[in-house]
């Protein structure tokens, strides 16, 4: 996403909004494994609300990721 920076004079400057980025070890007990994940502030939120079981399988349904 892309906006402006706003100074007190009310000059205006392109800025871009990055999304919020984390690399994340996360250990899936279901497979007796460690795994990296590129999450968002929210999905670190979602995964702590739902589980990373059921937040991966959410993600999967919605598209967003293609395997497990």
């Amino acid at each position: 996403m892309v906006g402006n920076n706003v100074s007190h004079s009310n000059r205006k400057t392109k800025r871009r909004f990055n999304p919020n980025l984390f690399n994340k070890k996360f250990y899936l007990p279901e497979e007796d494994r460690w795994v990296t994940l590129t999450v968002s502030a929210a999905g670190l939120r979602t995964i702590n609300k739902n589980g990373l079981s059921a937040a991966l399988k959410n993600a999967q349904e919605k598209g967003l990721i293609k395997t497990i």
